[in-house]
Parts: structure tokens; sequence; C-alpha cells
């Protein structure tokens, strides 16, 4: 599968988190690196944006190696960058697309700015098959108060499938109570449910890790609800692990 994110060089996110994830689950993984980020725990320092040309050329010489079964995106950095990628995609249909809306690193830097938000909203909502934000995510793309209660978190996952994402994965993991709950929102209606125990560990990378595990298993051809079910289950003892 094709992995299109940004690099960080501390390890913990973004290309290197999701390589680790596809290696873990034996899933080959190609990729098109659309930023350099100089990045601690603490901060991000530094950030170096591709040409969007070269962007286009790594994903069209990916589509040429090997079949695409399925594609992740994570950071994007800025609208041309969007733009390039939106025009370099296969079709949806035959390939599931699983786009992470890396709008912020975990120690607050922004790393897509409003005309690229702008653009992701209008290129590349309309081509993905599932959104995975987090409930901060889902809010600034919508330009909204962040949800709280099921209800109102539904209600944002069917305003972003609006936009036209065939499906959303509303991620609660930075809301509070015992249980980490994700809640499936597709455009024809669906809604379900998926729980952890909330551990009391932090770790960066955990939403390029999901992302990545959900698309593999789509790769695989599993469901949309299976491979949600079988990234929260990979997340959930990465983080167990890791406390």
């Amino acid at each position: 599968m094709l992995v299109i994110a940004g690099t960080d060089s501390s390890g913990g996110a973004g290309l290197t988190r999701d390589v680790a994830t596809l290696t873990q689950l034996r899933t080959e993984a190609l990729c098109a690196v659309t930023a350099v980020t100089a990045q601690t725990d603490a901060a991000v320092t530094a950030v170096g944006k591709l040409p969007a040309s070269l962007v286009s050329a790594q994903i069209a010489a990916a589509i040429a190696t090997a079949r695409v079964r399925a594609v992740k995106i994570g950071m994007l950095a800025d609208a041309g960058i969007v733009a390039a990628v939106s025009a370099a995609l296969p079709p949806r249909e035959g390939t599931p697309l699983v786009l992470d809306p890396v709008l912020a690193a975990s120690s607050g830097g922004e790393l897509l700015d409003a005309a690229g938000r702008a653009a992701l909203r209008r290129l590349l909502l309309p081509r993905t098959t599932l959104l995975t934000p987090n409930l901060g995510e889902a809010a600034v793309l919508l330009d909204a108060a962040a949800a709280t209660g099921e209800e109102a978190i539904v209600a944002q996952g069917r305003a972003l499938c609006a936009l036209g994402a065939l499906a959303v994965l509303m991620k609660g993991g930075h809301a509070g109570g015992p249980l980490a709950i994700d809640w499936l929102v597709t455009a024809e209606g669906g809604v379900e449910s998926f729980s952890a125990p909330r551990l009391p560990v932090a770790q960066r990378g955990t939403g390029c890790a999901l992302a990545s595990a959900i698309a593999a298993g789509l790769a695989m051809g599993l469901g949309l609800a299976a491979a949600c079910a079988q990234a929260k289950r990979h997340v959930t003892e990465m983080l167990r692990q890791a406390g």
C-alpha cells in the first residue's frame, strides 16, 4: 500500500510510525514524502516542504512500481501539495483511501495552514473512503466547537461525510472518561463504536498508527468496520506496551 506523509526526525510519528505499523501488520509500504520535519516530543523546530511536483512524481513512481491496494495520507503541509496529491491519486472505486487530517503536531506546531485545510476539504474529502480526525481536528475542519457527547460527535461525523467522505472515524482518544471510544459514521447513515480502556500513557504517533493499520486492513480485503476494529486493537496494544 502507499503512504503519503511527512517525516518526523524523532521517529515518534509520520512516515516512521506508518512504516513500523505496516511492518508489524506484514504489509509492504510504498512511500511518498510530502515534508521533512525536525521534531522532538516537546516541539516542532523546523519544517521543509517538498515541491508539489516532486510529491506527484513519487506517487506516480509508486503506482508504476506495484499495485496499490490502499492509500494512507498523513501530513500534507500546504494547499499546493494537497492539490498535487489529489490529482495523482488513483480512483477511489478501486483503491480505498484513509485520510488522517494532520493539522498540528502533538506539541502544538501547525502542520497545515488555512489554505491547505480549505484545499483538503474541497479536493480530498470527495476522494476519501475514511477520514480519521480526532475531536479537535474535526472541529477545525468544520469551523465549529469541539463536540462533547455521543450525539454531538456523531453529528459532526455526519457533517464531514456531507463534505464528501464515505465514512468518518471520530477518534475519542483526547476525550475524558475510563474508555477511549471511536465512532464510525458512514455517509449511508450507519454508526458504530469501538472502545478500549483508557490507558495512563501518552504516546505520539497513535493517530498515524491507527490510520495506517486501518488502511492495511482494507488492503487485506477487510470491511471498513473490521479494519477499524483491528486497528483499534493494534493501537491499544501499542499503548499497553509503551506503559
